[in-house]
């Protein structure tokens, strides 16, 4: 048997790094991660006269190799994360993997051993039957906001555990949370290093929401294999607010995401925040359809949440996020902050306040035939016109495409844009009008007009002249992305739509005329 010691955690003021990892996701790459080659493993080796290698299931960003096993004396499935050489390089990983052990909580994953025999050094953790959140985002599409607030919660509780040990987690991040096929929500493969902080682990909460309720990540992980769609952005630069991305996003998840990733606001503490998604959380959501519901563990480690002084409780009908919409507390990290002892003049908090609404109506996506589809162009042709039914035949592989120009203003012609029409059957609220494109760098504004206009030029002009742009939607810039979504107020109808993009990215594939864009797929939403 291999000479073996089992680490022991170095008390300090600063908690060493732990270069965890995930068996089904990761997170981003810790600085400084070594790991040389672990020679020939292969399956059926016993490790530690214990744990029998089953299956391998990937190398890590760091070098580290991650095995589904078996603990052959309590026959239970494992994780087991080596790394190559063990010793004094490999004493943080192992320090840090004895530390989270002493966090035990539902919604942290669960560390069983760390062994150090010289020539390699691993960490045994429980074994996760589930999916990286990452992939879950990437295959399902971005979540509602019930999904959003049930998994966010699981995770800010995580951390809150953590936080009351006295232990920052450092890599809250779509790849280091697994949803099991139970309903499980876990955190895992906590880093800690020397810009670790509580601070920044509930900063990357508010990151996270920021991910499930757009499909983007609202910071640059450049250079990476696995990186994120990086989130969208204004001319300034500034992040695009949650429900300018995607509509449907409730505006009290939405401001309290964008103020938590403010870093001019105070942030709460996690078990502060834990204690507010608790109030949104019905807990009976779905993750998996049928496969259970979420499931979050009594916290045992944390303190209950200072009470606010400033919020009534409430006695809700209809949902508690629907009470706190209708009741005008928005939930904003301006909020949580509030002083609990600074005099108040809102109600005591052993005030009820009864609250019943019938919950607004889900926008739905309306299927478009081809004719209610073509292309507006006052000046000049109307780009390849004959395509514009690939834009509504649900095949992200077709596309309406324009021609080609030698400037991203359309040749600095007299043509300055070109336009999609959409005619709806009748008047509808429209909640918003998305487009897939070919490629990012596209400038555009949704118009709407109440009257339709011959299909002619003389028509088009009479279009592009009088539509004007619909009510609460938000022009893109050159900064968008290859998704533009449109939201509306909500509250004017439509029957006329008019998609005008008057800027063209550029095609690196083309050379004389390299200024055009496609659109694969248009969908329109409305109440």
């Amino acid at each position: 048997m291999a000479d073996r010691r089992h680490a022991e955690l170095i008390e300090s003021d600063c908690l060493m790094r732990e270069d965890g990892v995930t068996q089904v996701g990761e997170g981003p790459r810790a600085a400084g991660s070594a790991a040389g080659a672990l020679g020939e493993l292969a399956v059926g080796d016993v490790l530690a006269e214990r744990y029998r290698l089953e299956e391998h299931i990937n190398d890590d960003s760091a070098g580290r190799q991650v095995w589904r096993g078996v603990d052959i004396v309590l026959r239970r499935p494992v994780a087991l994360v080596l790394r190559t050489p063990g010793g004094a390089s490999a004493e943080e990983m192992l320090s840090a993997a004895v530390t989270a052990s002493r966090v035990v909580h539902g919604n942290l994953i669960g560390v069983y051993d760390a062994i150090d025999e010289g020539e390699r050094a691993y960490v045994i953790r429980e074994w996760i039957d589930g999916t990286a959140l990452r992939d879950l985002v990437a295959e399902e599409g971005p979540f509602d906001a019930e999904r959003t607030t049930s998994v966010l919660h699981a995770v800010a509780d995580a951390v809150s555990a953590l936080h009351a040990s006295g232990m920052a987690h450092g890599n809250v991040h779509p790849g280091t949370v697994l949803v099991a096929a139970d309903g499980r929500v876990v955190l895992a493969d906590a880093r800690v290093d020397s810009t670790t902080s509580n601070e920044a682990d509930v900063r990357s909460l508010g990151a996270l929401a920021y991910f499930m309720l757009t499909g983007h990540w609202p910071r640059a992980e450049a250079g990476r294999a696995t990186a994120l769609p990086d989130a969208r952005r204004d001319s300034t630069g500034s992040l695009v607010a949650p429900r300018n991305v995607r509509a449907g996003v409730p505006t009290y998840l939405d401001d309290l995401v964008m103020d938590l990733l403010d870093p001019k606001l105070a942030l709460p503490t996690a078990q502060v925040l834990t204690g507010e998604l608790a109030r949104l959380d019905t807990g009976e959501r779905l993750l998996f359809g049928g496969n259970g519901t979420l499931r979050f563990a009594d916290e045992t480690a944390a303190p209950e949440p200072a009470p606010r002084a400033a919020t009534p409780r409430l006695m809700v009908a209809g949902g508690v996020a629907l009470a706190l919409v209708v009741s005008g507390l928005v939930l904003a990290v301006r909020a949580l902050n509030a002083d609990a002892t600074e005099p108040s003049t809102a109600p005591s908090p052993n005030v009820a306040v009864e609250v019943s609404a019938t919950p607004a109506p889900q926008p739905q996506a309306i299927k478009l035939r081809n004719d209610q589809v073509r292309i507006v162009a006052p000046v000049k042709d109307r780009d390849n016109e004959k395509q514009a039914s690939n834009m509504v035949d649900g095949n992200p592989k077709t596309l309406w495409q324009t021609t080609g120009y030698t400037k991203s203003n359309f040749g600095n012609t007299a043509k300055k844009g070109i336009g999609i029409l959409i005619t709806l059957d009748k008047p509808q609220v429209v909640s918003s009008v998305t487009l897939e494109l070919s490629a990012p760098g596209a400038s555009a504004t949704l118009l709407g007009g109440s009257a339709a206009a011959p299909d002619s030029r003389a028509g088009d002009k009479t279009i592009v002249d009088t539509y004007q742009q619909v009510a609460g939607s938000q022009a893109f810039g050159k900064d968008s992305g290859t998704t533009m979504v449109f939201s509306t107020d909500a509250s004017t109808q439509y029957q006329y739509l008019l998609v005008w993009i008057t800027d063209l990215p550029r095609d690196p594939n083309e050379s004389d005329y390299p200024y055009r864009v496609g659109v694969q797929e248009i969908a329109v939403e409305v109440q």
